[in-house]
């Protein structure tokens, strides 16, 4: 059973940094791809970054692009969202997630296995 852990998220002022850890378990198969997606209430989950299995590629949304950084550690199995110059409208439910095969992708539905999301709130 392939189980997905968030934590990492807070409170923090706008300017600030953060870092979520996604820790993943009970993969059977070799090719994946692990995506970061928020949802800020009354919007719709939106991806913010992913990275591929096969050779680390990463792909961030444009909204995060020189302020996120996704990385993996794969002695730990832990995927991190490095998140620096936090501005209020980065606030939302953070989530982890996998789907089968290494492109990456921004598209929730294509995503098999959900964690149970980290609450990140930045005051301005």
């Amino acid at each position: 059973e392939v189980q997905l852990v968030e934590s990492g998220g807070g409170l923090v002022q706008a300017g600030g940094s953060l870092r979520l850890s996604c820790a993943a378990s009970g993969f059977t198969f070799d090719d994946y791809a692990i995506g970061w997606f928020r949802q800020a209430p009354g919007k719709e989950r939106e991806g913010v970054s992913c990275i591929s299995s096969n050779d680390g590629s990463t792909y961030y949304v444009d909204s995060v692009k020189g302020r996120f950084t996704i990385s993996s550690d794969n002695a730990k199995n832990t995927v991190y969202l490095q998140m620096n110059s936090l501005k209020p409208e980065d606030t939302a439910i953070y989530y982890c997630a996998v789907k089968r095969g290494y492109s990456g992708s921004y598209y929730p539905w294509e995503y098999d296995w959900w964690g149970q999301g980290t609450q990140v709130t930045v005051s301005s």
